[in-house]
């Protein structure tokens, strides 16, 4: 099957995080038959679902992770959003976190120190609201870290905009994706 070109950078980035993570072959796979069958998949009007792009900010001491009230879901969650037509997710994800934080200074972490690298994905449900049907987002989520000295501001999307330390996130977030991404990320910051 021919893919048209702007799909083949999210293509590239599910083989490589499939290559890291073979037990999640089920998500990985759900997600490649989406970009597949469906030439629009970076678009929102594209259903079942579509591409998403997010941010799992961190601060540059490493100790805390940046999350967002979302207004409309009312739920604790990292920052992110729609590619809108972008096939570069890991620039959607800077985007959306720029845009909902109003950080300017964040730096995509990859163990190589260059290039994309996803460091989770997650296939959650959306639920229908107002014209919109209930939808999946097929999230790519990057590893960022802000610099110091920074404000966040909340945007219209939020009801809040906070710190969390690490050691907290299970009393804010407890969803398992996002406890997940928690712990991905630990592993390779120690690590590094």
């Amino acid at each position: 099957m021919v893919v048209a070109m702007h799909r083949e950078p999210v293509l590239s980035l599910l083989r490589e995080y499939r290559g890291r993570h073979p037990d999640e072959g089920a998500v990985v796979a759900r997600t490649l038959d989406l970009v597949h069958a469906h030439e629009d998949c970076l678009r929102r009007t594209c259903l079942p679902g579509h591409l998403t792009g997010s941010a799992w900010v961190v601060s540059d001491d490493r100790r805390h992770v940046l999350l967002t009230h979302h207004r409309k879901l009312g739920r604790w969650l990292q920052l992110g959003g729609h590619a809108d037509g972008d096939p570069d997710l890991l620039r959607v994800a800077l985007r959306e976190a720029r845009e909902e934080s109003g950080l300017e200074r964040l730096a995509p972490w990859s163990p190589t120190g260059a290039g994309a690298f996803v460091l989770d994905l997650d296939i959650h449900p959306i639920p229908a609201h107002g014209d919109e049907p209930a939808h999946d987002h097929h999230d790519l989520r990057f590893l960022l870290v802000a610099g110091p000295g920074q404000e966040i501001r909340i945007s219209e999307e939020s009801l809040d905009l906070r710190w969390v330390p690490l050691r907290d996130l299970p009393r804010l977030a407890d969803e398992e994706s996002m406890l997940r991404m928690a712990a991905k990320a630990r592993s390779l910051l120690e690590h590094a």
